[in-house]
């Protein structure tokens, strides 16, 4: 998932606020609380809809957040983005805090792609191969696009290595279209 320049500010002011042993468990109640608004058609529409009163909002995500055990900030994090109207961008927020957490652990988070799913030996061999090329830990996340016909995708931050065979039929073309 791509993050906007606005969850990013909104995940590192929450980072910010946090001591490092409470890093953990805010990421993982950020998660669990932006896979139910990600997953849930109900909360999406609540969350949306301006039928609902900010503070029905915020109790209704403040209950989840207990119910799921999500460590207080999770919770008092909540107050702005509904006042905001922007609870429904948690997933985004979810994403832009782990690549923050990662960072500040010293792993780099990378995104793979491929045209079908890669296997468990697969992934280990290409995570332990990328760790020894970067010589730093990194955090991957493995994607299916079948539009990429074969090969990998890779994209670290900014940097894009694209190996595919449509990156490569696309600079062929490019380069035939020059001459």
């Amino acid at each position: 998932m791509k993050t906007s320049s606005v969850a990013r500010r909104y995940a590192k002011a929450l980072f910010e606020l946090l001591s490092p042993a409470q890093v953990e468990p805010t990421r993982k109640g950020l998660i669990d609380l932006s896979q139910v608004v990600s997953e849930s058609v109900s909360m999406k529409h609540l969350l949306a809809s301006p039928a609902y009163s900010q503070d029905e909002k915020l109790a209704v995500l403040a209950e989840i957040c207990r119910r799921m055990q999500c460590p207080p900030i999770v919770e008092s994090f909540l107050s702005p983005l509904v006042a905001k109207s922007r609870a429904g961008m948690l997933p985004e927020i979810a994403d832009a805090f782990g690549i923050i957490a990662d960072e500040a652990k010293g792993a780099k988070h990378l995104t793979v792609q491929s045209p079908t799913p890669l296997s468990g030996a697969e992934q280990d061999q290409l995570r332990t191969r990328l760790r020894d090329v970067l010589k730093r830990n990194v955090e991957v996340t493995f994607e299916t696009n079948p539009t990429l016909l074969a090969g990998v995708y890779l994209q670290m931050g900014s940097l894009v290595v694209d190996s595919t065979l449509r990156g490569r039929l696309d600079a062929m073309r490019s380069q035939l279209s020059k001459e």
